[in-house]
């Protein structure tokens, strides 16, 4: 495990960075709250510490982003998909790379748990990677106020009163399986009801 210094050392490295990134929209001060505050939500779960420093600067990044564009401050070129389940470790996952894989940048993806846990599922994992899209570089992540603010439609699957509403918002509920276990059939199965599901709001999103 790091220790306190070296750890304090990484994260003011962090801020540093994406002070120069969001320079002119955010003050030094609230950037070093957010890295911060996401390494301590990250820190709850992990499961391996020697992957904190980065995954904290890819989750302060996208709270940032959202966060601007919540506030007008960064356009939003696409739409926002947030997809939700409690985990943050399946179906929200899976979701989230088919509609990224499916969308080509025509729709902006975020995903999140409303109790996330410690690492991606391994059979949705597998199962995407049995179609060709990779989890490698996926990671649980809580939900905060910034990524929901952000969003234009939220998906919900079975995180239940746990995932707020937000009016202006568009919610959709999938009630899916949880692929969680040690059933192939079931993850496939729960992959393709997702993939059908994501293919028809992609289109819904960008043919209007």
């Amino acid at each position: 495990m790091p220790t306190l210094l070296t750890v304090d050392a990484v994260l003011e490295r962090v801020a540093a960075t994406l002070a120069d990134r969001f320079s002119g929209i955010f003050n030094p001060e609230t950037i070093s709250r957010y890295v911060n505050e996401s390494y301590v939500a990250l820190y709850r779960t992990a499961r391996l510490d020697q992957h904190l420093p980065a995954l904290t600067e890819r989750f302060a990044t996208d709270r940032l982003t959202a966060l601007a564009q919540a506030k007008g401050a960064i356009a939003k070129p696409v739409p926002e998909v947030l997809f939700l389940c409690v985990h943050n470790a399946g179906r929200s996952q899976m979701a989230a790379a088919l509609m990224t894989h499916h969308a080509q940048g025509r729709v902006n993806v975020r995903s999140a748990g409303s109790a996330p846990g410690a690492a991606v599922s391994s059979s949705a994992a597998a199962v995407l990677a049995e179609i060709g899209i990779d989890l490698g570089d996926a990671f649980p992540k809580p939900l905060t106020d910034d990524v929901l603010r952000a969003a234009d439609v939220v998906i919900t699957m079975g995180c239940g009163d746990a995932c707020p509403v937000i009016s202006g918002k568009r919610y959709l509920d999938w009630n899916l399986a949880d692929p969680a276990g040690d059933d192939p059939d079931l993850a496939r199965a729960v992959r393709d009801d997702i993939d059908t599901r994501v293919r028809a709001l992609l289109a819904d999103l960008t043919d209007r």
